[in-house]
């Protein structure tokens, strides 16, 4: 794995670095923003670990570029902020979680494995792997998504992984913290904002106004139903 890190905190990078070492990850660590950004556009990455406070260009202004030129690397946003407006903030922006400062070198590790937990590609046999609904198409070996016969090719790692898991589970109403621990993979430390902010995503990426697809259950958290429509 190689993980470009941005982060202007040199104590937090020898940090980061002394785990991704016992980790085999190969870490490249950039103190500015702006020279993190071009370093990003002429890589190949499978994660980026970016801070919000740089100098040069902030970390969310380098994640809202990447998301809109339609990479869908994942990204872990480090905060120092810890107003819920900032961190839903770093997360619409596209992030796929945030870590807020001081962190433990083990929660960042968790995070990174979970946001980076992909399915191996391999050739698909017949339908193997391949989840249709009434609306949807999602192929779970190539990562590819259908809605009504045109692709989406921008969702990020971990809203395929949501959308995938509810679309298997039709109709079932899921908690956030269910969904922290089914999707993301962990259970104690979870944001449940994160779930809110990727079911919003979605729902921009997938959803018109005549049909959505992701139903709030109000005081027990979401369902998937594309059969459902608005009165």
């Amino acid at each position: 794995m190689k993980i470009l890190v941005i982060e202007d905190n040199k104590s937090v990078c020898s940090m980061i670095e002394m785990f991704f070492a016992k980790e085999g990850i190969e870490g490249v660590f950039i103190n500015d923003g702006l020279e993190g950004y071009n370093q990003f556009e002429n890589g190949t990455w499978d994660a980026l670990i970016v801070d919000w406070m740089l100098p040069g260009m902030d970390g969310v202004t380098i994640c809202r570029k990447i998301r809109e030129e339609k990479n869908t690397v994942p990204i872990i946003m480090l905060t120092a902020k810890d107003s819920e407006s900032d961190q839903v903030l770093g997360l619409e922006m596209g992030a796929d979680d945030y870590v807020t400062k001081p962190f433990s070198p083990l929660t960042l590790m968790a995070r990174i494995k979970a946001v980076t937990r992909r399915v191996q590609v391999q050739a698909p046999k017949d339908n193997e792997g391949v989840l249709e609904t009434d609306h949807f198409k999602i192929n779970k070996t190539t990562r590819e998504v259908m809605v009504d016969g045109t692709p989406i090719t921008n969702l990020t790692p971990k809203e395929f992984d949501l959308l995938f898991y509810m679309a298997e589970h039709p109709r079932q109403v899921f908690s956030r913290e269910q969904l922290l621990e089914r999707v993301w993979g962990y259970q104690f430390y979870g944001d449940e904002r994160t779930v809110d902010v990727h079911i919003k995503r979605l729902r921009k990426k997938v959803e018109t106004s005549e049909q959505p697809f992701f139903h709030t259950v109000w005081g027990v958290g979401y369902k998937f139903d594309d059969a459902l429509k608005t009165d």
